[in-house]
């Protein structure tokens, strides 16, 4: 069975970060390990979340006790979200390092550019802020994520304003967004993108990119996006290729959503994803850019 490490939030009252990506990837079939960056009650969003950050050495003692454990050569993925302080980040950057290492010494060689079973795949995301209000996080947080996660990652999957302000470029069209996406030298998965009046997620890479639009629901909870990474993951790592693992994630995501409006829910029904991934509500295809 895949294993997945993740690295990010754990918000007990809110679906969101790795309280979020866990049951996804479980879902999928996947193992997962949480190594939390912060502990809160709820989502900052909804007011004082209670709780606080996980000092950056109990991180660090935590990622140390599951590589004693023997576990580093068995992970698949390794899935970065959201951190509270810096030396968090350098910690995150170590332990991929070492689980790479770690799968070279089980496995042998491997390419860098491809998803293979001897290797883990390395999805960050960049949790750095959103429009119209910009960074939620500290300056220094945002430049340790893109100094020493990006040049390690397989996929980046930024939301547009995390996008522009990681190359510091303007979005203004559909050519400025990709030229963007590709200018991070990594695959990408990029979410919040206008599209014709609707919703955008983009994937790219050196050789292709596709583009998936949907309807504005009228409240989406907040996860969405850790949902959608986790899922896109699960299905690249269940052998899906880009688009069609583009065209599920998305559909997944959006079937979930329009469930939490239904129940008039302010979170995300994560029970209801199982239903979501095996008969979404939505079929969507993408468009090739």
């Amino acid at each position: 069975m895949p294993l997945a490490l993740l690295i990010s939030s754990h918000v007990a009252a809110s679906t969101v970060g790795g309280g979020a990506s866990a049951p996804v990837l479980n879902a999928a079939g996947i193992d997962s390990m949480l190594v939390p960056t912060v502990l809160y009650g709820r989502h900052p969003g909804w007011g004082a979340p209670g709780g606080g950050a996980v000092a950056s050495g109990l991180v660090q003692s935590m990622l140390d006790a599951i590589e004693a454990q023997g576990l580093y050569a068995g992970i698949d993925l390794v899935l970065t979200g959201y951190f509270a302080d810096p030396a968090q980040v350098f910690a995150a950057a170590g332990a991929i390092d070492a689980v790479r290492e770690a799968r070279r010494g089980e496995a042998g060689a491997n390419e860098p550019d491809r998803i293979q079973q001897d290797r883990a795949w390395i999805v960050v995301d960049p949790v750095l802020g959103d429009a119209p209000d910009g960074l939620y996080i500290a300056p220094q947080i945002a430049l340790a994520i893109r100094d020493q996660l990006l040049p390690r990652a397989d996929l980046v999957t930024p939301n547009a304003f995390e996008l522009g302000h990681l190359t510091g470029r303007p979005l203004t069209d559909l050519g400025s967004m990709l030229r963007a996406a590709r200018a991070l030298k990594c695959p990408a998965l990029v979410t919040s993108l206008p599209r014709r009046g609707r919703i955008g997620v983009m994937y790219c890479d050196g050789d292709e990119a596709w583009m998936v639009t949907h309807e504005r629901c009228p409240h989406a909870p907040k996860g969405t996006g850790d949902v959608l990474t986790a899922e896109f993951a699960a299905a690249r790592l269940g052998g899906l290729a880009p688009k069609p693992a583009l065209e599920r994630a998305v559909a997944a995501t959006v079937s979930l959503v329009m469930r939490a409006n239904e129940l008039g829910s302010r979170e995300l029904p994560l029970v209801a994803e199982i239903a979501a991934r095996r008969d979404p509500l939505v079929t969507l295809e993408a468009e090739a850019l």
